[in-house]
């Protein structure tokens, strides 16, 4: 799994942060989100896509391995 984020399309709700902190959090300055591992272990890839699915700006994007 590779994560990307989209730091234009954040609307800073933090709900990625609080589904998976090991893998985003936000700027202090502006609340916009901050990618920490874009290859996150195996064992956070079910809250990655929940995270993925449930942003209101559309700003994360998730690739898989084909």
């Amino acid at each position: 799994m590779r994560v990307e984020v989209d730091v234009l399309s954040c609307v800073s709700s933090g709900q990625c942060v609080m589904l998976v902190p090991e893998v985003f959090d936000q700027r202090d300055e502006d609340g916009t989100v901050e990618l920490l591992d874009d290859t996150p272990p195996s064992e956070l890839h079910d809250a990655v896509r929940k995270s993925a699915m449930m942003c209101p700006g559309a700003a994360i994007r998730v690739e898989e391995p084909s």
